[in-house]
Protein backbone atom coordinates (compact mmCIF):
# COMPACT_ATOMS: atom_id res chain seq x y z
CA UNK A 1 0.00 0.00 0.00
CA UNK A 2 1.56 3.65 -0.53
CA UNK A 3 0.95 6.44 0.81
CA UNK A 4 -1.93 7.59 -1.06
CA UNK A 5 -3.67 4.73 -0.76
CA UNK A 6 -2.53 4.64 3.32
CA UNK A 7 -3.89 8.38 3.53
CA UNK A 8 -7.57 7.56 1.92
CA UNK A 9 -7.70 4.44 4.25
CA UNK A 10 -7.36 6.59 7.09
CA UNK A 11 -9.91 9.42 5.74
CA UNK A 12 -12.20 6.26 5.20
CA UNK A 13 -11.96 5.06 8.28
CA UNK A 14 -12.72 8.10 10.18
CA UNK A 15 -15.66 8.55 7.89
CA UNK A 16 -17.10 5.30 8.55
CA UNK A 17 -17.51 5.59 12.42
CA UNK A 18 -19.33 8.95 12.22
CA UNK A 19 -22.83 8.97 13.29
CA UNK A 20 -25.08 9.51 10.11
CA UNK A 21 -25.64 13.49 10.69
CA UNK A 22 -22.22 13.91 10.67
CA UNK A 23 -22.04 11.74 7.40
CA UNK A 24 -24.57 13.28 5.52
CA UNK A 25 -22.91 16.78 6.50
CA UNK A 26 -19.67 15.79 5.21
CA UNK A 27 -21.40 14.31 1.89
CA UNK A 28 -23.24 17.68 1.69
CA UNK A 29 -20.22 19.59 2.29
CA UNK A 30 -18.76 18.22 -0.47
CA UNK A 31 -21.15 17.70 -3.53
CA UNK A 32 -21.70 21.52 -2.49
CA UNK A 33 -17.96 21.73 -5.29
CA UNK A 34 -19.11 21.81 -8.30
CA UNK A 35 -15.88 20.02 -9.64
CA UNK A 36 -15.57 17.68 -7.12
CA UNK A 37 -19.30 16.75 -7.65
CA UNK A 38 -18.83 16.12 -11.15
CA UNK A 39 -15.48 14.00 -10.86
CA UNK A 40 -17.71 11.87 -8.15
CA UNK A 41 -20.68 11.43 -11.14
CA UNK A 42 -18.06 10.33 -13.37
CA UNK A 43 -16.37 7.65 -11.12
CA UNK A 44 -19.83 5.79 -10.33
CA UNK A 45 -20.46 5.59 -13.82
CA UNK A 46 -17.16 4.25 -14.69
CA UNK A 47 -17.71 1.81 -11.55
CA UNK A 48 -21.02 0.92 -12.39
CA UNK A 49 -20.23 0.31 -16.06
CA UNK A 50 -17.06 -1.19 -15.44
CA UNK A 51 -17.55 -4.76 -16.51
CA UNK A 52 -19.30 -3.83 -19.72
CA UNK A 53 -17.96 -4.98 -22.73
CA UNK A 54 -15.45 -2.56 -24.67
CA UNK A 55 -15.76 -2.14 -28.12
CA UNK A 56 -13.22 0.05 -30.84
CA UNK A 57 -13.39 4.11 -30.66
CA UNK A 58 -13.88 3.73 -34.68
CA UNK A 59 -16.73 0.84 -34.54
CA UNK A 60 -18.80 3.28 -32.52
CA UNK A 61 -18.14 6.29 -34.97
CA UNK A 62 -18.88 4.38 -38.13
CA UNK A 63 -22.34 3.07 -36.27
CA UNK A 64 -22.96 6.71 -34.89
CA UNK A 65 -22.59 7.80 -38.51
CA UNK A 66 -25.19 5.24 -40.00
CA UNK A 67 -27.89 6.68 -37.68
CA UNK A 68 -27.63 9.79 -38.58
Amino acid sequence: MNTTQATAEVFWSAFNVLPAEEKRAVIQYMIQDENLRHDLMDLALIEERRNEPGRPLREYLQEKAKKQ
